[in-house]
């Protein structure tokens, strides 16, 4: 901000991750400073302030862009922990699968190995008699 009001800057922007779902974090960039006021209806701005406008930008000013950085930081952390659980699931998801498959192969492997000593045993029984 004092770089702002020193004029150093023109202005000051957040980039930060959007939280719209555990799934969905799209980039998002917020202007912080300068601050536009909201427009009217009618295209007219009408305010009345007390005790002034600089008084309550003051006051305001500061905890405006500190509630801007706190918010874009909240919905980073959530876009974080969004990604995380969802990397952990499919983490979770293929492991799950993979262990489907290896427990197949070895019940088919363990299934021919039986059946071949099955073989030989009828074999060599056959061979005996």
């Amino acid at each position: 901000m004092e770089h702002f009001v020193s004029g150093r800057l023109d202005a000051v922007y957040v980039v930060h991750s959007q939280f719209k779902s555990a799934i969905s974090a799209p980039p998002a960039s917020l202007q912080v400073l300068p601050v536009t006021p909201p427009e009217s209806r009618t295209g007219q701005r009408d305010f009345l302030l007390f005790p002034s406008a600089e008084a309550i930008l003051g006051e305001l000013l500061p905890l405006y862009v500190r509630n801007a950085v706190y918010r874009a930081l909240v919905e980073t952390a959530a876009a974080e922990q969004g990604a995380r659980r969802t990397a952990m699931k499919n983490a979770t998801d293929n492991a799950s699968e993979m262990l489907t498959v290896l427990r197949r192969n070895f019940n088919r492997a363990r299934q021919a190995q039986i059946t071949q000593e099955i073989a030989e045993i009828v074999g060599g029984a056959a061979a005996l008699e």
